[in-house]
């Protein structure tokens, strides 16, 4: 009963992006496949080349990188409803840059990306869902992000975060949310207690 509950949620979010065929969804619904993750599992480690889409249907996700001096930085989160994988790993057959890990216990839809993307070359309801994802997710959200960083302070974009995730904090750790603002937790912490105050 779960299982179809979260099949039904990848089909709808599918079509928020453009109608998609039942023909062409029974294609989609032959590659599905779930995996269940524990909290600090890894699903994708940097340095392998990814080799399937995730959809995730409860729980969440982060992609991190580590610089040199062995710092940790948040580069996404992904929470119920949304995609995730390397992208770029995909699309170049390259080892991942980031690391994939499950901030809590997470249920994934798992789509291998060769026949999914096969899937997409051949038809053309798909390749529209295709485009329109990538239009919206990884260049009108992406410019909006970076844009966002340069010109709104920690406030603002937390108080973004707060809008789009409501429960985030209740759910994810304040080093990660901090590590996604591109602030420090202290930092955090601070604008926290300023807003609380203000409410």
């Amino acid at each position: 009963m779960e299982e179809e509950k979260y099949i039904k949620g990848l089909r709808d979010k599918m079509n928020s992006y453009a109608p998609i065929s039942n023909e062409s969804w029974t294609h989609i619904k032959s590659l599905i496949s779930f995996k269940q993750l524990k909290k600090d599992n890894v699903l994708l480690r940097n340095g392998r080349i990814a080799k399937n889409i995730y959809f995730v249907c409860k729980g969440a996700l982060r992609a991190y990188v580590i610089d040199y001096n062995g710092n940790s930085y948040s580069k996404n989160i992904f929470l119920e409803d949304n995609f995730a994988g390397s992208t770029v790993s995909f699309l170049l057959s390259k080892p991942s840059d980031f690391t994939l890990e499950a901030l809590e216990d997470t249920t994934l839809i798992c789509l291998e990306y060769k026949k999914y993307r096969h899937f997409i070359d051949e038809r053309m309801d798909l390749k529209n869902f295709y485009i329109a994802y990538l239009e919206k997710n990884w260049i009108i959200e992406k410019e909006q992000r970076e844009v966002s960083l340069v010109m709104e302070n920690a406030t603002e974009r937390y108080r973004k975060l707060l809008l789009q995730h409501p429960n985030i904090d209740s759910r994810i750790q304040q080093l990660h949310i901090a590590s996604h603002l591109g602030i420090t937790p202290t930092q955090l912490s601070r604008i926290r207690k300023k807003l609380n105050k203000n409410t």
